[in-house]
Formats: structure tokens, C-alpha cells, sequence
């Protein structure tokens, strides 16, 4: 990307004014070719580059103008700067190009200290005091251009504010939203010990569509838990081997503190409605379902286990819940399976 610098317009042997633009590798196009002006994530390039003079070591022997061009190449802004505006204050007939030059150094990408309204200031004195001036037509592009910077980064700086804001809101509320979860879970443990001693679970509700099964005393739901199901979940169990979650009321059967899935809780599947369907159907209703754990040494997954279905038709949680549990329901508990 082309860069404008100080001294674009030049003259030539036979003192006619042009534009002209330094390339890296030295070549030129029209002014009205290499006037944009981008900053941060709206429109910006550097509108500068290093002399349009070939560089020296040293000042002996050059124009005002070079010393400046080179002192603006080496980095050196500010002696620049001072510069320009010697020329500027000692030469009235190079003022606008001074001007030009200075405002330029004002508003370049690369200036630590680059300073908008002065290089506003330069650009609008050029076009005012010379109306005539080669640079009128470039400084009012470069009015143009700045401006919208500065209009784009006002509005930059007020959407940073507002996300800086939202930022500290949404951490406050998280931090809030934390604390309600760890009074829930303690107000949650004090219910789950006060059923412990008072054996008080009479129900358990499992809403297959829902993933989740439900503790319950005197129609109070006390605890919920996220479970996984067979690996065909929809639709009632018919048969062996179907992969399928009965629905219907049952009871808790028996206990299971030996089973290859941590803990268990027999499920009285099949009822009599199951045996009928399947005798209609010709097929063994199958049975052996449970509320269980993980499989031993699987007690890592955690939580994660009920992102999917894995079971042969019971009903999983993880080990830690099913401790609570297998403490909390009693033989003979009801077990409703719904869809």
C-alpha cells in the first residue's frame, strides 16, 4: 500500500508544480490514487513514507525542505516538526507546503505523538490563507479523511465504555447467580438429610423426554436429577432386547449393593400391562431394569454420562447420585415413567 510523506508536490526544471507519490520501489501514480486513510478496524494505512528525497547522512549542502524530509524518515517527528515551521516563518512562498507537510506529520499513524486537531488546524489555514495552493485539493481530503477518524474513534471509545460496562455487569451477576446456586445446593442438602432421617420419599418420577428423574414426598418434588436412557428411548419397552425404557407405574423392587453399575434399584418391569402387549406381540417383555450408576471404573465421566443415551433400557445416573438415592427410597417406593 502507497504511503503519502511531507513534500508530495515537487518541483520541476521548468518550475511547473505536480504531484507525485514515492513508491518502495520508487515508482508514481496521480495524487487522487493514494489518498486513504485507515485507522485501527475502520479504513486505515499510513498516509506516509520515508523522503521522496534520496536520503544522506548528513545535512551539508541540502535545501530546508530535504533536512526536514530527512529528519521524517529517520523518525525524528518532532525535529521535523520544527523544522517546517522555521520554514514556514522564514519562507512565505513555500508557507503551504510547510503547512501541508506539518499536517501531515500531525495526523501520521506512526507519530507516538501525532496530535488530529493540529493537523486539522495546518490543513484548514492551508486551504483558507492559499486558496491557490497544489496542496488545497489534498489537505481537504485529508480534512475529510481525519475527521472521520476521529468522528469513528468518538464512537469507538463510547461502544468500548458500553462493553467495558456490560463486561463488569455480567460479572457481577455471575457472581451472584453463583451465590444463589450455592445457597440452592445448601437449602437442596438440607431437604435431601431432612428426608434421610424421615424416610419421607414416597415417589419417583422419571420424565423420559425430559432426561430426569425426580425424588418426591407428599407430591413436593425434593430433588431432580439429569439421567440417561436406553439407547432407543422413544416409545415404551415391548420387548427384550429392544433398548427400550418402559413406561408406566412400577415399584422398587429390590436393592442392589453389589451391582456392576456402583449401586442399583430394581424396577418391577414388566407389569401386567407389559406382559399382555408382549404376549399380543409374540415376544418376550424382557426385564431386569434398574436406576443405577456408572459402570465400575467409569466413575470419571461424571455429569457428562446423560449428554447421551448408553443404557440397555435403565435408567443411569451418576455414581455419587446414586449413593443419595439408594439412602433415600425405600423398597416399594412407586416409580412413574412417563414419555
Amino acid at each position: 500500500m502507497e504511503m503519502l510523506k511531507p513534500g508530495i508536490i515537487q518541483r520541476t526544471s521548468s518550475d511547473r508544480i505536480r504531484p507525485s507519490l514515492a513508491y518502495r520501489n520508487g515508482s508514481q501514480k496521480k495524487t487522487g490514487e493514494r489518498l486513504f486513510f485507515f485507522f485501527i478496524c475502520i479504513l486505515i494505512t499510513p498516509i506516509l513514507i520515508c523522503g521522496c528525497s534520496s536520503l544522506h547522512s548528513g545535512f551539508q549542502g541540502k535545501s530546508s525542505f530535504e533536512e526536514a524530509d530527512y529528519l521524517f524518515s529517520l523518525g525524528n517527528y518532532k525535529a521535523a516538526l520544527n523544522k517546517y515551521e522555521q520554514i514556514s516563518e522564514n519562507n512565505s512562498a513555500s508557507r503551504d507546503r510547510a503547512l501541508f507537510d506539518m499536517g501531515i506529520i500531525y495526523s501520521y499513524p506512526k507519530n507516538v505523538q501525532k496530535d488530529y486537531p493540529k493537523a486539522l488546524e495546518c490543513f484548514h489555514k492551508l486551504t483558507k490563507d492559499y486558496p491557490g495552493s497544489a496542496y488545497k485539493h489534498d489537505s481537504e481530503m485529508m480534512i475529510f479523511n481525519i475527521t472521520n477518524v476521529i468522528t469513528k474513534d468518538g464512537t469507538i471509545t463510547a461502544q468500548q465504555t458500553r462493553i467495558d460496562s456490560l463486561r463488569q455487569e455480567v460479572k457481577t451477576k455471575e457472581k451472584e447467580i453463583i451465590t444463589l446456586q450455592q445457597k440452592n445446593k445448601e437449602l437442596e442438602q438440607k431437604v435431601l438429610d431432612f428426608a434421610t432421617r424421615k424416610r419421607s420419599v414416597d415417589k419417583i418420577l422419571i420424565e423420559k423426554r425430559a432426561r430426569q428423574l425426580m425424588l418426591l414426598s407428599k407430591g413436593e418434588v425434593i430433588k431432580t436429577y439429569k439421567i440417561a436412557l436406553g439407547g432407543n428411548p422413544d416409545g415404551p419397552k415391548e420387548r427384550q432386547g429392544d433398548n427400550k425404557t418402559p413406561e408406566g407405574t412400577y415399584v422398587i423392587d429390590s436393592r442392589n449393593r453389589g451391582s456392576c453399575y456402583h449401586l442399583s434399584l430394581h424396577i418391577s418391569y414388566p407389569n401386567e400391562r407389559d406382559r399382555k402387549r408382549a404376549k399380543k406381540l409374540g415376544v418376550s417383555p424382557g426385564g431386569n431394569i434398574m436406576i443405577h450408576g456408572l459402570k465400575k471404573g467409569y466413575s470419571w465421566v461424571g455429569d457428562s454420562h446423560s449428554d447421551f443415551d448408553w443404557t440397555r433400557g435403565c435408567i443411569a445416573v451418576t455414581d455419587e447420585e446414586i449413593e443419595e438415592i439408594f439412602k433415600l427410597v425405600p423398597l416399594d417406593t412407586v416409580v412413574e415413567i412417563r414419555p
